[in-house]
């Protein structure tokens, strides 16, 4: 007999959010309505308003933009009520993973999300960095640029997004550097990015204690299903194996190609993304073409899942 087929759910990070993200839902699925109204009364703003509204400059700021992925995720989660084989989430997006798994509530689950976010956004005001995308170099030939560039300042990769796509991540100095090398070497995109920190970096290291701090306090449980990890792209399911992962997560890099081609190699031939946008369904395409891949993010979409 052959293996059922499996699917794994994977869940975005900033980056992916958009003005309106899960409006459609929230007015036509009870379900969706009330995870934002709960998420409402646990952070003391007005989440909905801004996801729904905007405008984009407040739902950029990290604090915000956090949370509202989340919500938005979870939303669609609601509406589903379904769990997969397996999940992934980049960045951020491994919070919801973990949700979805049943290690982490959705209260929990938020308020480290709104913690995480705040200190990731004080984090870059006190040690002012930058991020970088470059495209058509190997993982190899960017650790080697950003070795040489740390001796200008300090500059690592930080997202291993799919081939021939890294982040890089760290002060001004060291990631223009990387920069002004990554194009001499002959690579084919070197693109600043527009972010409020050096994500990923040793620059969040102000977050970390504080952080763990946060996560000592929440209640983390075992995980239902697999969720493969940023920090290594391995699956965990132990409690104290995650605590230790997301406090580690703040300042390693995504290993978000491995984490794909992991779950690919454990059975799964399906990937949905769940959420709003569709970055990780162009990733998972340019990491192996084999994948199903598909999304989850307005109600018409889910409302064509759940027709299946």
């Amino acid at each position: 007999m052959s293996d059922p087929v499996k699917t794994a759910f994977l869940f975005p990070g900033q980056g992916s959010q958009y003005v309106g993200m899960g409006k459609d839902l929230a007015l036509r699925e009870p379900a969706a309505a009330d995870v934002f109204d709960r998420a409402n009364a646990i952070l003391g703003f007005d989440l909905r308003r801004i996801c729904f509204e905007g405008p984009l400059e407040e739902l950029k700021q990290t604090w915000i933009t956090q949370p509202a992925i989340f919500v938005h995720s979870a939303a669609v989660l609601a509406v589903i009520d379904a769990q997969p084989d397996m999940a992934a989430g980049h960045s951020l997006g491994e919070y919801t993973a973990l949700y979805c798994a049943g290690a982490l509530e959705f209260e929990d689950a938020l308020k480290l999300v709104k913690r995480r976010g705040e200190l990731m956004h004080e984090a870059g005001k006190r040690n002012p960095g930058t991020m970088a995308a470059i495209v058509g170099m190997t993982p190899e030939a960017v650790e080697q640029i950003c070795r040489e560039a740390s001796r200008v300042g300090p500059v690592q990769p930080a997202n291993f997004n799919s081939p021939g796509q890294i982040v890089i991540s760290g002060s001004v100095e060291g990631v223009h550097r990387a920069m002004h090398d990554a194009r001499e070497r002959g690579a084919r995109l070197v693109k600043e990015l527009v972010v409020s920190g050096a994500f990923h970096s040793p620059l969040m290291s102000y977050a970390v204690e504080r952080f763990g701090r946060a996560l000592e306090q929440a209640a983390v449980g075992e995980a239902e299903i697999p969720v493969y990890s940023n920090v290594t792209a391995a699956p965990v399911q132990s409690a104290n194996e995650i605590r230790n992962l997301l406090l580690d997560q703040l300042t390693r890099p995504v290993l978000w190609e491995k984490s794909i081609r992991a779950m690919a190699a454990d059975g799964a031939v399906r990937m949905v993304e769940i959420g709003p946008g569709k970055v990780l369904q162009g990733l998972t395409a340019r990491i192996d073409r084999a994948i199903e891949v598909s999304g989850l993010d307005t109600y018409e979409s889910i409302r064509a899942f759940l027709n299946k």
